[in-house]
């Protein structure tokens, strides 16, 4: 009907997201009994996200995007499991970690396909750069810097209209838990935190990774 091209794609994607939740709730009690099989199931969200990433980007391996994801991730839950903000217990880190691999394999995505994107439609300016005497890395810097940084707008816009516009799932669900609003609020706040502070390491990791000529199509 829209004539968007999407259609079976939305439909597959339903599909797997029932599949793969009725799995998680299956075996999710079992994950979180320790320590080896969180970090286990953190392992394969990682390395899923990995794969996904690089295929949307046209990345022939999924060890490239993993250099994004993983740096933006583990820096950022390292130091808020280091710095005791976040509970050092599988509870508390198996879903932290998962938003924060799904928000870093976004941002990687689309700042990828974006970089790639302008740097292919923008090649004379590129070739223009370099006879003007820029570096290859600086003039690719030139082309697709900015661009690329677009791909924070999604995570900034729902950190500024939190709250008015949604209400995340981390913030109801810890009030559905029993906590206070203000106890809510503040873990709420925390994860939008760290969010954009891994789409941020995940989309400048990106950039550069491109402009060096290290990630490629």
């Amino acid at each position: 009907m829209t004539r968007l091209g999407s259609g079976p794609a939305v439909g597959r994607a339903a599909v797997r997201a029932v599949l793969q939740l009725g799995v998680v709730s299956l075996v999710i009690v079992a994950v979180l009994a320790s320590w080896w099989s969180t970090g286990a199931f953190i392992g394969v969200m990682y390395l899923v996200a990995s794969v996904t990433s690089a295929r949307r980007i046209g990345f022939t391996r999924a060890c490239w995007a993993s250099i994004p994801i993983g740096l933006g991730v583990f820096t950022t839950l390292g130091l808020l499991v280091g710095t005791r903000v976040l509970p050092a217990t599988p509870l508390a880190v198996l879903p932290t970690a998962g938003i924060l691999i799904g928000g870093a394999m976004t941002a990687t995505t689309l700042a990828g396909r974006r970089a790639l994107d302008e740097l292919h439609a923008r090649r004379g300016e590129y070739e223009a750069g370099l006879a003007l005497g820029f570096g290859e890395r600086d003039a690719a810097l030139e082309i697709c810097r900015i661009p690329a940084g677009q791909a924070l707008v999604p995570a900034l816009d729902q950190t500024r209209t939190v709250g008015l516009v949604t209400l995340p799932g981390a913030f109801v669900g810890v009030l559905l838990g029993g906590a206070s609003p203000i106890q809510a609020g503040a873990t709420q706040l925390l994860i939008l935190v760290a969010l954009l502070a891994v789409e941020t390491v995940a989309i400048a990791a990106t950039v550069e990774l491109i402009a060096r000529g290290v990630l490629h199509r």
